[in-house]
């Protein structure tokens, strides 16, 4: 999904990164319920898509040694990378970068990318270190703050025995329920403001407004049905707190008081999750106030996403995980003996591993969080059990949005009915195949009543006997050629190489996302005319697979490879050379299971019985 940050040009990425750093910025200071880790995820693709390039041949701001990112495979690790930085940059975490990196975006695993991402997140923990130092001194406000340990407030010795493992599995378990309501109503809400998103962009910036004015009310009139506390004695705070942060807001209440609600919405969320897991807090917060901002922070984190502004999920659902497991502490903690703050810990991973359902990274970046690795056999139990219980009854929250935004996500297996079915079974028709020595006005039809990105290249007498598979070629490389109009004039092989005419940056500025139209090419009646020798652009080893394979063994390939087109053979030598051309569309369960709807039944039964139990419940 990420990847897709490299199919447009230098102009709209370096647009697409100011407009996620303003506008993450804005959304947060409007107290909207978002995170800054999605944005900064996608900041950090963005600039390695504009790295991957090479710079801009527009503006000459062009670097000749990093050509070498400009093919798919490095260029899809560079992206990676990106992404692995923007987690490592929004939690100061950056070995869990390099695993959501690899355990999230990556859809290869290679060792290549595993240093690579490494050696990025350690770039960035240097730079945050070297810009903490700097700030230190408060004139970069509270970012100087902390150092890289965002949450350093449950460090110490943590003691827990076997009666602590009940309340911890019960955390899990309704974390894993939680989890999978969380998107269950993400994706009912996003389908709705689709609905209105399309109506155009005013109706986008009043859906923002709408929401914006509607969470600030909230904000501020909950804490009127919170009653005040009185300030803690001994404590190394002021109380009131004075200024932007702090655990305890006044917010209508008598002078040496506080009001906890607003102490936990008034604050930065960054300083609301550290009160949460605060040690040694087990008496500030009343029941009624975590129950509130629990439901509150619950619902607004569902509203405040799929809005017209940069957002991100990690931060809200640490946040609502924090008071969720506060409440679980507060209910059942007379059975442990483990602190509120500890069960507010193990309540976000618990509710991040319910919803996104990644185990590794979020592993780790609770532990880089809070800076206690005794936490580790808690933190892992919990993580495997709401995931294990979320995963009975619907996907990811990114497996969701994928599915929303219609993209064609392959997952990591086959599907069951893949089996009972062969590669000849997908295949549909009509294959437009090129001669290896191609009229140009036969090209200029096909590339415009088309829209395929490959086509093979079949040769046919006098270069062979029998019609024989040549290669593929590319739509992309196509264009270059009609662009530059290298042809010749009748239909006999070329006694000149083509390819000399040409230089590696000629195909290579193709591959940058400013990709020719062939609407834009003009060529008059003479050139239709003329010839193309396709033979020196050919790939002439592509992927390949006989008819008969398995559906389940063909998709495998296709996605542990890292194919876009993988071309299908006869089983017989006495047909054509290439009989289909599968990509990523003609594995989608939609497309399968609109070519064969008796499988449907089969499938039906695992939706029900499976991944989509809330949705046939509700």
């Amino acid at each position: 999904m990420i990847c897709t940050s490299w199919s447009v040009g230098y102009d709209q990425i370096c647009m697409a990164t100011v407009t996620q750093v303003v506008g993450c910025i804005a959304a947060v200071s409007a107290s909207l319920h978002v995170g800054k880790a999605g944005p900064l995820v996608h900041t950090g693709a963005c600039i390695a898509s504009i790295l991957g390039q090479g710079g801009s041949h527009k503006y000459h701001m062009t670097c000749k040694w990093l050509r070498y990112f400009k093919n798919d495979r490095d260029r899809r690790d560079l992206v990676t990378c990106g992404s692995g930085a923007g987690i490592a940059g929004a939690f100061r975490a950056p070995v869990a970068g390099v695993l959501f990196a690899l355990e999230t975006v990556s859809s290869r695993w290679r060792s290549a990318l595993l240093w690579r991402a490494f050696f990025t997140t350690a770039m960035v923990a240097v730079v945050l270190r070297a810009l903490i130092d700097i700030c230190k001194t408060g004139r970069c406000g509270l970012f100087g703050k902390g150092g890289l340990i965002m949450f350093d407030v449950t460090s110490g010795y943590i003691n827990y025995h076997v009666v602590d493992l009940p309340p911890v599995i019960t955390l899990g378990v309704l974390g894993g329920v939680l989890g999978s309501l969380y998107n269950f109503f993400l994706d009912r809400v996003l389908r709705f403001y689709n609905l209105i998103n399309e109506k155009g962009q005013t109706y986008k910036l009043l859906l923002a407004a709408t929401v914006t004015i509607c969470t600030s009310c909230c904000l501020f009139g909950l804490p009127w049905l919170a009653t005040c506390k009185p300030c803690p004695t001994g404590g190394e705070e002021a109380c009131p707190s004075i200024g932007r942060s702090g655990n305890f807001k006044k917010f209508q209440c008598a002078m040496n008081e506080y009001n906890d609600l607003a102490s936990l919405f008034f604050n930065t969320n960054d300083d609301t999750i550290r009160n949460l897991y605060s040690a040694g807090t087990d008496h500030e917060f009343h029941l009624s106030s975590i129950i509130l901002f629990f439901m509150a922070s619950y619902f607004l984190g569902i509203f405040s996403y799929g809005l017209a502004l940069p957002s991100g999920l990690f931060v809200p659902l640490i946040l609502t995980g924090a008071a969720y497991g506060r409440l679980v502490g507060m209910l059942i903690g007379s059975q442990s003996t483990l602190d509120h703050g500890l069960f507010a810990v193990l309540g976000s991973a618990a509710l991040l591993g319910g919803s996104m359902r990644m185990t590794v990274s979020v592993c780790v970046v609770i532990l880089e969080l809070t800076n206690n690795l005794l936490m580790l056999p808690l933190v892992m139990l919990v993580l495997i059990i709401s995931k294990t219980v979320a995963d009975a009854f619907n996907a990811n929250v990114y497996d969701l949005l994928v599915n929303l935004k219609g993209f064609p996500f392959l997952e990591g297996h086959a599907e069951p009915y893949m089996r009972q079915l062969s590669v000849s079974d997908v295949v549909t028709g009509p294959l437009q195949t090129f001669n290896g020595l191609e009229k140009v006005g036969r090209i200029v039809d096909v590339l415009k009543t088309t829209g395929h990105n490959g086509f093979p290249v079949v040769d046919e007498p006098p270069f062979s006997d029998i019609p024989l598979l040549y290669g593929l070629v590319l739509r992309a490389h196509l264009l270059v050629l009609l662009r530059k109009k290298d042809f010749i004039s009748s239909c006999t092989a070329s006694a000149l190489d083509a390819s000399k005419h040409f230089s590696p940056d000629d195909f290579a500025k193709r591959g940058s996302g400013k990709h020719d139209r062939i609407e834009d090419i003009e060529l008059t009646a003479d050139e239709m005319e003329m010839f193309v020798d396709l033979h020196p652009f050919t790939n002439t080893s592509p992927y390949t697979v006989v008819e008969t394979m398995s559906l389940a063994k063909a998709l495998i390939l296709f996605r542990e490879v890292g194919l876009r087109h993988l071309l299908v053979l006869p089983k017989s030598s006495k047909r054509a050379p290439v009989v289909g051309i599968l990509t990523r569309h003609d594995f989608m369960p939609e497309h399968v299971l609109g070519l064969h709807p008796y499988l449907i039944k089969s499938r039906w039964k695992k939706v029900r019985f499976g991944k989509s139990a809330f949705t046939n419940f509700f």
